[in-house]
């Protein structure tokens, strides 16, 4: 995670009227805001598949899928994320416009510059989480998923998963192929060069 891009300290409130008005997005944690770097194509595919995946196995049940631009808020750390994806089925999240805070699947798609933060502090940050019972880690270059699920003595259970193998996600009953959350997925390639 980048350094924080403000000197100031911000009041979740101050965060919250601030965020609104601006253009990129911002994390929050214990007061300091930092600024969210744009995703590759490749990143939003795969957020794309699994929030695809999720929005039309959970149609009809109370339970809604969210993508990229709504925070969870971790009230036990002060703190505010923007997960790639998302599930909650609480009611008092489905009445809150600024902040859902009873996630129980979160999903992450690592990029090079986020995916210590994610696997790690961001991580400690979520397991604050009651309602957390699942938390997805997808490389894409390894074409992975590391599933972190809570067991019901609170312990997180690592299960890896490659491709050709399913992905169980118990917090919401859904079961998928590995490959499905790569469907699309152009191969790596050099950057374009200049003229």
């Amino acid at each position: 995670m980048a350094s924080s891009i403000l000197k100031t300290k911000f009041s979740p409130e101050e965060y919250l009227v601030w965020e609104a008005a601006q253009e990129q997005r911002h994390e929050y944690i214990c007061g300091e805001v930092f600024a969210m770097a744009g995703a590759e194509d490749r990143h939003v595919t795969v957020s794309g598949n699994m929030y695809i995946a999720l929005r039309q196995h959970l149609r009809g049940t109370p339970c809604r899928a969210y993508i990229a631009d709504v925070r969870v808020q971790v009230q036990a750390s002060d703190a505010y994320f923007y997960p790639d994806v998302f599930v909650t089925c609480s009611a008092p999240d489905a009445l809150d416009r600024l902040a859902k805070r009873e996630p129980i699947l979160i999903v992450e798609v690592l990029s090079p510059s986020t995916a210590a933060f994610d696997a790690g502090a961001k991580f400690a940050h979520y397991r604050q989480l009651e309602s957390l019972q699942e938390y997805l880690l997808i490389d894409i270059g390894r074409r992975s998923a590391d599933l972190f699920r809570k067991s019901p003595q609170g312990q997180w259970l690592l299960l890896p998963r490659t491709e050709g193998e399913v992905l169980q996600l118990a917090s919401v009953d859904l079961e998928m192929p590995v490959s499905a959350v790569f469907d699309e997925l152009e191969p790596e390639s050099a950057p374009n060069a200049t003229n």
